[in-house]
């Protein structure tokens, strides 16, 4: 029995949501705006097709992905209210709908179609926002898997919301398996979302760097004929720099979107969150600020487009058909695609117009018949080419790259080749792997490569050595080569060196000393010379003054009198000792000071009159005990100290008299 599709607005669905009129029609579902009656609210209703509602593992899946989505709490989240099955219709026919939050506006699409490329400012912002939603989401386990401008909405106040959050994933399930269809909007497909049916977080990074790809060149990086086309750029190509398209893009926006783009999954970022805080990074190292989102010119809503209130993200390939005559599908970015993963069962050519109902078809003519076996051949060989071509997108282009970490280079080549890659080799230093040993690969041991694709080999180059630095080499040309070789240069001013040889400045040596192994990250201390050394400072020690004093001068010194002082082994008026010490090199100048001897030769009196010796030792600074000349005629017949000995001044010597 056929049944009629009637229209649902006028409808209370759940008793509860009145649908007041269509937004807009895809080819999975329709969107209506509605109101909750209960709470009073403007909604958006979108209602799923008559043909899904019918498929109970379909509504299954939609309502648990429903109620996924509906534990997204997040600002630039489209808000999902609720979700049901409505059969108050007919008992032949219920109706699966999801309510979600009425945004007011336009999408991405929209501002896109209108403005061009968008000005860097007003990129990142909505980038910025999109990732936002994205990463909440990642943090619940929740992987988009559409990521497109129709699906992110600009309310009319600037706000930005991402929709659709886990639909795709329901249409999948809807009488297909990974396994067999890609599903997805083909402009921003990963390559594993081609290659494998994979999605997950890093899916959606790669998606989101296609969409700001867009954003600042105003156009997605592959647009081909077919959809077919478009998958195989993404997985053979890669997205060329936006700065090809746009020359004012600075490098730094070129390598975060070449980064979030790599084919390979694990050079991504490895979610929405990662991918974030990379492009705040950029955005401020650019010094590039927040700006208002202006809300584009909303479009009339027409049978097939996209609303600004909630877009049709699982809009699909109605059915999928034989491989052996693929039709044309849009290449460009404006909806999600069903396309074939493998080939597809033919059950056998269908009934031409000489069939009669019922019965076998009628023996075509001789001429017909040689006609209708060129297009059979045909029809195999289109069949055989496409079968290989999807054999080909399936994994027989592929192959997992070999373990050959701790080979040399000659058995890595070898196995490497053997697998059908071709390897290229680079070195590194590895403070474990001895010299010349596989210490990984990119793509890494395990990972699908492409067959005839490059794998990146890098080698050990063992240890750093402490590099060969020359003495006079400058203190830059030093710091330089012991960066290249993966050391830390140090400069310590408590470990320079006077040198005669080295001019100031420049290096006299490092430690550890050149030749030396090291680990990756050492320090090594770079000894700079403090010129010719200082000259010591010459001993004129019983000199006298003034032959000090000519000394010093000559030796480049500043001598000046430090006083005198007492010094038995020295006479009277010679040098005792300068300060700095003889022998020494001053630190705070030239200045040298002399110290001159002040002792007293204790002079010979013995035999002298009392009288006399008195005299004399008293004019020599000493003093006398032991001799009174108020007696009368006497002399000395000893004295103590003896003759000739050096003495203080002001030293007693005792006299003994006669008579």
């Amino acid at each position: 029995m056929t049944r009629t599709d009637h229209s649902p607005v006028g409808a209370l669905l759940d008793r509860r949501y009145r649908v007041d009129r269509l937004l807009a029609r895809g080819g999975m579902s329709s969107v209506y705006r509605g109101v909750d009656t209960r709470l009073d609210r403007p909604v958006a209703i979108k209602i799923m097709d008559p043909r899904f509602a019918d498929d109970r593992s379909f509504v299954d899946r939609f309502e648990w992905e429903a109620r996924s989505a509906a534990r997204l709490h997040h600002p630039h989240v489209v808000a999902v209210h609720d979700q049901g099955f409505d059969t108050t219709a007919g008992a032949d026919e219920g109706r699966a709908f999801l309510v979600m939050e009425l945004v007011d506006g336009g999408t991405l699409r929209d501002l896109l179609d209108q403005r061009g490329p968008l000005d860097l400012p007003l990129a990142l912002t909505i980038a910025e926002q999109v990732l936002s939603a994205l990463a909440a989401a990642h943090t619940e386990g929740l992987v988009h898997r559409d990521v497109k401008p129709e699906n992110v909405l600009i309310g009319r106040g600037g706000s930005v919301k991402v929709g659709d959050f886990g639909l795709v994933r329901a249409v999948a399930s809807a009488n297909t398996t990974s396994a067999s269809v890609i599903l997805g909007t083909v402009a921003y497909l990963s390559p594993e979302q081609v290659t494998s049916g994979s999605a997950n977080e890093r899916g959606d990074v790669y998606s989101t760097g296609i969409l700001l790809y867009e954003m600042l060149t105003g156009r997605v990086p592959y647009t081909a004929d077919t959809a077919l086309s478009v998958a195989y750029r993404h997985v053979n190509d890669d997205v060329p720099a936006p700065s090809l398209a746009r020359r004012d893009l600075p490098p730094a926006l070129d390598d975060l979107v070449l980064r979030v783009t790599r084919r390979d999954p694990q050079a991504r970022p490895a979610d929405a969150r990662v991918f974030l805080a990379e492009l705040e990074q950029v955005r401020t190292s650019l010094g590039i600020t927040s700006v208002p989102v202006p809300a584009p010119v909303r479009p009339q809503a027409e049978s097939a487009g996209s609303p600004s209130e909630v877009t049709d993200a699982e809009r699909t390939i109605p059915a999928f058909q034989a491989v052996t005559t693929v039709q044309p599908v849009p290449g460009g970015p404006r909806g999600t695609q069903a396309l074939p993963r493998g080939p597809l069962p033919m059950d056998g050519p269908p009934p031409g117009p000489g069939t009669p109902p019922g019965g076998e078809p009628a023996a075509p003519p001789p001429r017909r018949r040689g006609r209708m076996v060129l297009w059979a051949l045909a029809g195999l060989l289109v069949a055989a080419g496409v079968g290989a071509l999807v054999w080909w997108f399936a994994g027989g282009r592929w192959v997992a790259v070999p373990q050959v970490t701790g080979l040399d280079r000659a058995a890595a080549e070898q196995q490497l080749r053997a697998a059908e890659l071709v390897p290229e080799f680079a070195e590194e230093r590895h403070n474990t792997a001895p010299r010349g040993t596989v210490i990984g690969t990119d793509p890494a041991a395990g990972t699908d490569a492409l067959v005839g694709g490059v794998v990146r080999v890098t080698l050990s180059l063992g240890k750093p050595i402490v590099p060969d630095i020359s003495p006079g080499m400058s203190v830059e040309q030093a710091e330089n080569a012991i960066r290249e070789v993966q050391l830390e240069p140090r400069l310590d001013p408590n470990a320079d060196q006077f040198s005669a040889e080295v001019p100031e400045g420049a290096v006299v040596t490092v430690s550890p000393r050149p030749g030396s192994e090291a680990n990756i990250g050492d320090r090594v201390t770079i000894v700079v010379s403090k010129g010719p050394p200082p000259t010591p400072v010459p001993s004129v020690k019983g000199k006298s003054r003034d032959e000090a004093f000519q000394i010093l001068q000559q030796a480049g010194f500043e001598p000046f009198d430090a006083g005198e002082e007492f010094a038995a082994d020295v006479p009277a008026g010679s040098v005792t000792r300068t300060d700095p010490e003889a022998g020494t090199t001053p630190g705070g100048g030239t200045r040298v000071g002399v110290f001159v001897s002040n002792a007293v030769e204790v002079p010979s009196v013995v035999g002298r009159p009392t009288r006399d010796a008195v005299q004399l030792l008293s004019d020599a600074g000493l003093q006398v005990q032991g001799a009174d000349e108020r007696r009368g005629f006497s002399f000395v017949v000893d004295q103590d100290p003896d003759p000739g000995q050096r003495v203080p001044k002001g030293t007693t010597v005792n006299l003994r008299v006669l008579p």
